[in-house]
Order: C-alpha cells, then structure tokens, then sequence
C-alpha cells in the first residue's frame, strides 16, 4: 500500500496487528476514524490507554476486573460451593450469557500445552486447589473447551482433586470437540452446563 500520510501508515500496521483484522480491514478503519467527527478516535484512544493501564485480574478468581476482587466474586446471591473452572474471561462471558450458571468462576488462563511451553505452572491451578479448600467448595465444574491440550488440563486437575472431599463433573458434549466455547451459541453451551457430568480420572 502506497500512503500519502504517515500517521495513517503507523495507524493501519497497529490496527492490523490485532486478531482477525487485515491490513484492508485496518486501512478502512483507520480511514473511518479520520474522517468521523464525533471524536471517535479520542474517545477509542482513551478506552484502549484505560485498558493498559486500569485494567486488573482479579485475585479470587483470576477474571477480568476494573478492581482487586471482581463483582462475580462479590455478589452475595451466587452458590458459593459450586465452582465453574474456565480458560479465559470470555468463556465466563459466553456462560453468563447462558443465564444457567449462578455459581462462581475461576480463570485458568490458557490450557496445558507443552508444545507451546505452557506448564501448570503458568496456569492458575495452584491457586484454584486453594480455593478449593479455604472456601469449602463441593462441585468443580470444568468447563474448558473440548480440545487435546483441554482434556489434558481437565485430567491434571482432576488428579490434584482425587483426595479431595470434591465433585468433579465437565460440561456435555453438546460443544463440539476441538471447538472454542466462545463460538458455541447459547443454547447448546447453556445446556451443556446444565447437562453437566461427573468426571472419573482414569487411572
């Protein structure tokens, strides 16, 4: 691409580093922002500086947060022993907007996959087993995508919780294997945590 503006230039290649955006797509919207006059890119640029600079996780749960504990982990009316373990905070999006969950969550951050270098270690995992004793919980719901690296995850855990007074269960198979819970519509990753099952670590 040939630009008549280098501002433009440096707007379009950060634009198009961001998932899913090429450079036309990024062209078009920086293109937009230029020529809009409701301050939209003033406004854009504050919101993207508060999310590197005022953003938090929260540290019950390991989710997205604007404060040191998140509102989930404060809202009093949730079933406080049942707790949902998910990769990311879009998965606690995606099973919020099922309306069928009125448990609490934790983050792992990602799944066990050793060919990406990904340990338990960089996962959330040890602070879950904590939390699984000081706040007496009696379910875990794994509610992690149905891929190799999660069913690898979901048996390591699972293993860590064996002694443990605790039901393991895993949401059904109405996600697809090898799908993401963020692409699943609502109704069948709704069912699935309502449908959920009990998990046997196979030894």
């Amino acid at each position: 691409m040939n630009f008549s503006s280098k501002i433009l230039e440096e707007s379009v290649k950060a634009l198009s580093t961001l998932p899913g955006v090429g450079k036309k797509s990024a062209l078009r919207l920086a293109l937009h922002l230029v020529q809009d006059k409701t301050l939209k890119a003033a406004k854009l640029s504050a919101a993207l500086n508060r999310l590197g600079s005022d953003i938090k996780q929260c540290k019950t749960c390991c989710n997205i947060s604007d404060h040191d504990v998140c509102d989930l982990c404060l809202t009093q009316n949730r079933n406080k022993y049942v707790l949902c373990v998910v990769e990311s905070a879009r998965d606690v999006m995606a099973i919020e907007d099922t309306n069928q969950f009125n448990g609490k969550y934790h983050v792992l951050g990602g799944v066990i996959s050793p060919l990406d270098g990904i340990g338990p270690a960089d996962l959330s995992i040890s602070l879950l087993v904590d939390r699984i004793y000081a706040e007496n919980i009696e379910e875990v719901i794994m509610a992690i995508s149905p891929t190799i690296e999660g069913e690898t995850t979901i048996y390591y855990i699972s293993k860590l919780l064996t002694d443990m007074n605790v039901k393991v269960s895993i949401i059904a198979r109405g996600v697809a294997f090898g799908g993401d819970l963020e692409y699943a519509d609502e109704l069948t990753l709704g069912r699935s945590i309502v449908s959920r099952l009990p998990y046997n670590v196979q030894f």
